[in-house]
């Protein structure tokens, strides 16, 4: 998948050691929640029970390596910042694909002027929620007091990649910025 190439590729270029013996596991998860990243043990869970499609599975396997990179480069305090979770949800669900038009076809929740930032805002929420215990309003301010500096970070991608051949278009800037950058 290139959004998870080019992930694990920023983070080795970064000397990010994100992943200990045990990358990824799979698990049950309670909910309707399909993955998560664990900062303690840097560690990506996908939950097994609800995945359901190989799209479905490199779109969170993204969306937690967007973590995995924040939290490397970023030193994301994911327990007592609500506002750091929130910028690693925003670029989440603005990167990994999750608001692509056809997923929100598929849900049946599309619009057209301004409905991509509508998308990641509601999913940034809606993620905040699902993993700490804080009121709607309070992780509704924290996404708005965030969300553009958060929007506009577009790294490593560069650019929002609407499909994989965005993604891929992406990787291959990413593996040339160096010898790019020489020249200037």
């Amino acid at each position: 998948d290139p959004y998870a190439q080019l992930l694990l590729a920023a983070m080795k270029q970064s000397g990010c050691t994100v992943f200990n013996d045990r990358h990824f596991s799979c698990e049950n998860c309670d909910g309707c929640v399909s993955g998560g990243f664990d900062s303690s043990t840097s560690q990506i869970v996908l939950c097994q029970n609800n995945i359901r499609h190989q799209s479905h599975m490199n779109r969170v396997v993204t969306h937690e390596l967007i973590h995995a990179f924040d939290h490397c480069r970023a030193h994301v305090d994911w327990f007592k910042n609500v506002k750091h979770l929130a910028c690693s949800e925003i670029r989440a669900a603005n990167l990994s694909g999750d608001c692509t038009l056809m997923n929100e076809i598929a849900r049946f929740k599309f619009g057209l002027k301004g409905h991509h930032q509508t998308c990641v805002r509601d999913r940034a929420i809606r993620s905040i929620l699902a993993v700490r215990k804080v009121s709607r309003e309070t992780a509704e301010k924290a996404v708005d007091e965030v969300f553009d500096a958060c929007f506009n970070d577009l790294e490593p991608f560069g650019r929002i990649p609407h499909n994989k051949s965005d993604a891929k278009r992406a990787y291959r800037d990413f593996l040339n910025r160096d010898r790019y950058n020489a020249n200037l």
